[in-house]
């Protein structure tokens, strides 16, 4: 991975609609963006599902059932371990989320070097015991999940040792503003004093631009070439320039919230503080004895040619010295003090 300091995570999920080769050009485009890692979703569908698991969304045409839909998204052992080399090549992190422990064998024949863990699977202890025996980084999704859950399934992976972090996500696609909750990024912060972040279904950048800017420390969204594409999650997915656009609005908000701003000194600004600050002057032609009012002033530019437009409180109600014309700047021999 490359050494920033939020992790940007693209998943395409089954956005390859099963295709190996649609796949790998998903490896290529992401890797072009800039994304520290790239996401897969491992499915075994006799490991996994059942002909009784229903639909979330009812978007299949050629798939009678979801275990159809999970069959058709299979690769092999062999497959996978040339995703994991084509991950390497490029230069991403290959990282993916196992729902069977029979998925997280054939991961780590492959070679992953990270798992996520889905939120409809943060109750799943078989497979975080599973994943945890692996040794590798887990990182928990708490999509579905209530605290109490979390709770449980932190407690359950800290002892056994597990290096843990967690995300912000709601279940929702695509995710609506009110739905985004990135008070919660702050909240796993402090309940759990782990690394944080925030998945995404929102279909735009700016949900992962404000959760950077709220210190989210991992970022991960849904990829697609097209939102017009096939697929339950097409629509709450980013297309790839999309991506390179967070990317690069993610690296502003990490190097900017780097590098805070000191406002106790503005030494570094006298310069354009004398020209762009202004002096006193007077508005029209005063005679000499003339008392000044609020009235007969103006502050131009630049500063330092009369008395500085910030103290013209002290001069108010004091008494010119001498005929002034409209416009002359305001010096102090000019006020009988």
């Amino acid at each position: 991975m490359k050494n920033t300091t939020i992790k940007i995570i693209a998943e395409i999920a089954q956005a390859h609609e099963g295709s190996l080769g649609i796949l790998h050009s998903y490896i290529d485009a992401l890797a072009n963006t800039g994304v520290d890692a790239v996401k897969f979703q491992t499915h075994i569908a006799h490991a996994e599902s059942s002909a009784y698991e229903p639909f979330r969304v009812n978007f299949s045409y050629e798939d009678a059932t979801r275990y159809d839909y999970w069959k058709r998204m299979e690769f092999t052992p062999e497959q996978w371990a040339g995703i994991a080399a084509h991950c390497r090549e490029v230069g991403v992190e290959f990282v993916s989320s196992p729902f069977s422990n029979a998925a997280v064998d054939l991961l780590e024949s492959a070679g992953v070097q990270c798992y996520k863990i889905g939120s409809g699977e943060v109750n799943n202890l078989l497979l975080l015991e599973k994943v945890a025996r692996t040794g590798k980084p887990v990182i928990l999704s708490s999509g579905m999940s209530s605290f109490a859950e979390l709770d449980r399934s932190v407690e359950f992976l800290q002892k056994l040792g597990v290096d843990v972090s967690i995300l912000q996500c709601t279940t929702a696609y695509p995710t609506r503003p009110e739905e985004w909750g990135l008070n919660v990024i702050g909240e796993l912060k402090e309940r759990y004093a782990l690394p944080t972040g925030f998945s995404d279904h929102s279909g735009e950048i700016f949900a992962c631009l404000a959760a950077a800017a709220c210190g989210a420390e991992i970022l991960e969204f849904h990829a697609v070439f097209d939102k017009r594409m096939f697929g339950p999650d097409a629509k709450a997915s980013l297309t790839i320039d999309e991506i390179a656009t967070l990317v690069r609005g993610v690296r502003q908000i990490e190097t900017a919230r780097e590098h805070p701003a000191d406002k106790t000194n503005n030494d570094r600004f006298e310069e354009l503080k004398g020209i762009f600050e202004k002096s006193l002057a007077v508005n029209k032609d005063l005679p000499a004895g003339h008392i000044l009012t609020y009235d007969d002033l103006e502050a131009k530019k630049p500063k330092g040619y009369g008395i500085d437009a910030s103290k013209y409180e002290d001069v108010i109600g004091k008494m010119v010295t001498r005929d002034l014309q409209q416009w002359d700047f305001l010096t102090p021999e000019d006020i009988d003090e």
